[in-house]
């Protein structure tokens, strides 16, 4: 196993063939490339969280516009659910009223042919009451009329 650099540069020996100056300077340039690997990866986590936070923010305010239109509509759903009651119970009271006033219309159709068959009996009854008996009559005035001649 061998040493880190940094224990092989406080000891003395050399890393790569170096001496101990080259040793820390390798060791602190593999510092430095850790550390900017790591400014630069939090950099792209920070870009990422702030991508993030706009999305949510712009999802946020779309929840909202969204929650305020389900309320309008839930609204206008409950005006619409009244009326359409309102309607059906007129409807239903209407179809009530045509079914009686033409349940009335047929009894009145009914009534008027018996009233016009009566009428028809009567008239028949009034004509031959008004007819002249002419065949008794006229016999008893022809037997009449022959005693006297």
């Amino acid at each position: 196993m061998r040493a880190a650099p940094q224990e092989e540069a406080e000891r003395g020996g050399a890393v790569g063939g170096a001496g101990p100056g080259a040793a820390m300077g390798e060791a602190g340039a593999a510092l430095q490339g850790y550390n900017a690997a790591l400014l630069e990866g939090l950099a792209e986590l920070r870009a990422r969280r702030d991508e993030l936070s706009e999305r949510i923010r712009e999802e946020e305010a779309e929840r909202g516009r969204l929650q305020a239109r389900l309320g309008a509509l839930s609204q206008r759903l409950a005006r619409t659910n009244e009326s359409l009651a309102g309607h059906l119970a007129a409807r239903s009271e209407l179809d009530r009223s045509i079914a009686e006033t033409e349940a009335a219309y047929g009894k009145i159709l009914e009534s008027s042919q018996t009233l016009l068959d009566v009428l028809k009996g009567e008239i028949g009854n009034a004509s031959k009451a008004s007819e002249p008996k002419s065949t008794s009559k006229q016999k008893e005035k022809q037997t009449s009329g022959q005693k006297h001649s």
